[in-house]
């Protein structure tokens, strides 16, 4: 799995650090901070749970087995 955010189109809601606090963190003003591009296996329903969730839909998420 490989995730990637577009920090420049995050809104600072914070569901993807409820959600997976062990992949994301958010900076001092609210933004997004991708912590894992590619997080262990144990994660994964967390990480595509937080990319559902986002209101802004800045995360993308590609499994790595469907390339």
């Amino acid at each position: 799995m490989k995730v990637d955010v577009k920090q420049d189109h995050c809104i600072g809601a914070g569901q993807c650090v409820l959600t997976a606090p062990t992949v994301f963190d958010q900076d001092d003003y609210g933004i997004v901070v991708l912590v894992k591009d590619s997080p262990a296996d144990t994660d994964s329903d967390a990480v595509k749970q937080a990319a559902n969730l986002c209101p802004a839909n800045v995360i993308t998420v590609v499994d790595e087995g469907s390339q």
